[in-house]
């Protein structure tokens, strides 16, 4: 059976992927920072701001956070080209995609199933990206994309530019959109626009239309009366657009059923239709079109029941749909300094990130930003009462971000969005580094334990990669973590002997089960062991995970500058000789693994 084919964005060494190693974390209680005392009640103290490959801490995160996270806002690098002067075009773009695709499908992962995903770039990726994205989180998910204007247009860059770029994009995604609910903003319902009454000087003509109840008045049968507004006043609206296609609508209604009539039932004539509208009359008022060339028609309709009843209480708000354009180029040109670092290339002013939060989280939500800079998203999420996680690779995690987040949480911070939030303080931080990779080569190649772990890292690193939650008993020594409330792993590196296991056996005893991570286990085999002791798994370390990732790999950044040039291509020879294939450009067997001809 041939395979079903897809639409989907292709590129050089697409189906090549990292196995990538789920590292632990390491707390640097110098770096994490916590208030001094309580501002609120509603103070966040476990937020996390991780050091390190954003790739790496996202797999880091993956056990713990999948499905965990609200709202997550990026702004990667836009691949302006900059750094691939001396690349090939192709290669460029097939490194970008891939590198992208990984953590965006780690990303994905990561959102929870109401939750929202925001992505900055120009239009220089734009285009493939919004394919990536489509094929990653489906088509069907995409929301809007918000264009932003982040500079005036006569402040040119540079004079011998063609072009000027002032729109920057946010593709909007949901996790399941049936699910994720967007806020919308809020103003009181106004009811200046009910200001119309309809009087019926005739009983009309009774129809059936639509398998509906219809009465017909023909022009002088009726009144259409402008009123002075009113709560049983009537709105008028045109029947165009999105209102006629709208299933079951008044629009849809009018468009398929009454405009037609025109050459039976003439122009300028109202109808009554029973079984329409959320008014509460059971019926609604529609005419058909006034002239010979028209095609559209009006609908009245009265106050929805609901809302009503809810203007008479004094509680009725209309939700406003969300604009997808913002022109904040006045918060870019002066985002500069906010939050006390100076940021150049890139930083983002604090009112966007406040635009995305406002709208697709709330107050206890947990955020996202994987490509840290400044800081920007955490500090506006920490002022909005969000929860935070942030990811940063190079060393302004600590240069910039750290401060940053120092003054916020200390209340110093008075710029970007603080007043609006009449923000004092208060909070904290934990800051992490990923630990190193769990193997290393030692002097002969052979692959053992890194030696910067300890007993405790590594139990934590290898609950982590046979899936336990890492939850070392206070009381219990063979209990390092487990998966169910009766399966349990331990760790250790020593060499267990048949009487080490068949006292462990006995004390784990019946009804639980035990996976054993040990460096070598004596006088019984693998086979024998489990026979034996049938509540006990014994896995040789590191044997057990040597295939399962790329060990003893720390860098996976988007960061391009470092690979290996292009080869000129060598210059052809004036006489014409037997053609040779073209060897592969050093660093493509790496990233592609493809091979030399």
């Amino acid at each position: 059976m041939a395979k079903k084919q897809k639409l989907e964005l292709t590129w050089i060494g697409k189906d090549k992927r990292p196995k990538l190693e789920p590292r632990i974390l390491l707390e640097d209680p110098d770096k994490s920072y916590y208030a001094k005392h309580r501002v609120t009640e509603n103070d966040i103290f476990d937020n996390r701001l991780i050091f390190g490959d954003n790739l790496l801490a996202l797999k880091a995160l993956e056990q713990e956070f999948t499905g965990k996270v609200k709202c997550i806002y990026i702004d990667p690098p836009y691949n302006t080209g900059n750094a691939f002067e001396n690349y090939d075009d192709g290669i460029e773009h097939s490194i970008w995609l891939s590198l992208m695709r990984d953590r965006l499908e780690s990303l994905r992962r990561l959102l929870s199933d109401d939750g929202f995903f925001c992505c900055q770039i120009d239009d220089g990726e734009g285009a493939y990206l919004k394919v990536l994205l489509d094929e990653i989180f489906g088509r069907s998910n995409y929301l809007t994309t918000f264009y932003v204007q982040v500079r005036y247009g006569h402040k040119t860059l540079a004079e011998d530019n063609d072009y000027q770029k002032v729109i920057e994009q946010c593709f909007i995604y949901a996790k399941d959109r049936n699910l994720a609910k967007a806020n919308k903003d809020k103003e009181p319902y106004k009811i200046e626009k009910f200001e119309w009454m309809i009087i019926e000087k005739s009983d009309g003509e009774e129809l059936e239309l639509g398998g509906k109840k219809v009465v017909l008045f023909k022009p002088g049968e009726y009144e259409i009366k402008k009123i002075e507004p009113s709560l049983t006043g009537l709105k008028e609206t045109w029947a165009t657009g999105s209102l006629v296609r709208q299933s079951g609508s008044s629009g849809e209604f009018l468009d398929k059923y009454l405009a037609p009539r025109k050459k039976i039932d003439g122009l300028s004539c109202l109808y009554k239709v029973y079984g329409i509208g959320e008014d509460g009359l059971g019926y609604r008022y529609m005419t058909g079109p006034k002239k010979s060339t028209a095609t559209k028609g009006k609908f009245y309709s009265g106050i929805p029941l609901k809302t009503l009843s809810a203007i008479k209480e004094g509680k009725a708000d209309k939700a406003k749909p969300i604009q997808n354009f913002f022109d904040l180029a006045g918060s870019f040109g002066n985002c500069r300094h906010e939050g006390g670092v100076d940021f150049r290339g890139g930083k983002k002013p604090e009112k966007l990130l406040e635009l995305i939060l406002k709208h697709f989280s709330k107050p206890g939500d947990l955020v996202l930003d994987s490509f840290g800079g400044s800081g920007t998203t955490s500090a506006v999420a920490h002022k909005m009462g969000r929860k935070w996680i942030t990811v940063e690779l190079r060393e302004q995690a600590y240069t910039h971000i750290v401060p940053r987040l120092m003054r916020v949480i200390d209340g110093d911070d008075k710029s970007g969005v603080s007043e609006n939030y009449e923000w004092k303080g208060g909070g904290g931080f934990r800051y992490y580094r990923l630990a190193p990779s769990l193997l290393e080569k030692d002097k002969w190649g052979n692959w053992v334990i890194n030696k910067e772990y300890n007993a405790a890292m590594l139990a934590e690193a290898l609950c982590k990669l046979e899936g336990f939650t890492y939850t070392p008993s206070e009381t219990v020594w063979w209990q390092h973590g487990h998966s169910t409330e009766q399966d349990f792993i331990y760790v250790t590196t020593q060499n267990l002997s048949v009487s080490q296991l068949q006292a462990l056996a006995e004390e784990v005893g019946e009804g639980r089960s035990l996976l054993v991570l040990c460096s070598a286990f004596r006088g019984i085999s693998a086979a024998k062991a489990t026979e034996r002791w049938p509540n006990l798994t014994i896995k040789k370390i590191p044997k057990v995970v040597l295939s399962r990732c790329e060990w003893g790999r720390d860098d996976y950044s988007l960061n391009v500058q470092n690979l290996p040039m292009l080869e000129p291509e060598p210059e052809q020879p004036a006489v014409p000789k037997k053609k040779s294939k073209k060897k592969t450009a050093p660093g493509q067997v790496a990233l592609f693994g493809e091979e030399e001809q």
